[in-house]
């Protein structure tokens, strides 16, 4: 595999990867319609982030994106981690766990009390991720926002 950086979010194009890379990677791995709640996300992320309490990151592969993760504001003492996608390119080389790590490092120096995500079961390969990085599961549910039945999967870890 080639050089992989990631840098901040915010050339002309990005978030719009970030878009399309979610809706093509799972429609074709998991047959689900995530494009809806995707450009929800990044249409707010676009509008209203907070340089200094939101931010983005995006994983490059020899110059070509392969992967994001968003840092976004819950409230004044939540952070959220939104969008984690490593693509299939990238996988296995630590992409992943380097933006879980980036988005943990930004939202502790941002003085969040906790960073909070909300996944699904069938992903495991970033529930490994988030269970390493020391989150813990606080809650599940069944659900069908992307087609299929699903089961929901809230996790926290906390920063303080």
């Amino acid at each position: 595999m080639g050089e992989v950086t990631i840098r901040e979010l915010g050339r002309p194009g990005d978030l719009g990867w970030v878009l399309m890379a979610h809706g093509e990677l799972y429609a074709a791995e998991y047959d689900w319609a995530v494009e809806a709640v995707t450009s929800r996300i990044v249409a707010d992320h676009a509008a209203h982030a907070r340089p200094g309490r939101d931010a983005g990151w995006i994983a490059e592969l020899d110059g070509v994106r392969v992967g994001s993760v968003l840092c976004v504001r819950d409230d004044e003492r939540t952070a959220r981690l939104r969008l984690l996608l490593v693509a299939p390119a990238a996988r296995g080389h630590g992409v992943g766990r380097d933006l879980v790590a980036r988005c943990i490092a930004f939202a502790r120096d941002a003085g969040y009390a906790r960073l909070v995500l909300w996944t699904n079961e069938p992903l495991a390969a970033a529930r490994h991720l988030y269970l390493e990085a020391g989150f813990v599961l606080t809650g599940e549910e069944r659900h069908t926002e992307f087609g299929d039945e699903l089961h929901g999967q809230s996790y926290e870890l906390a920063l303080s």
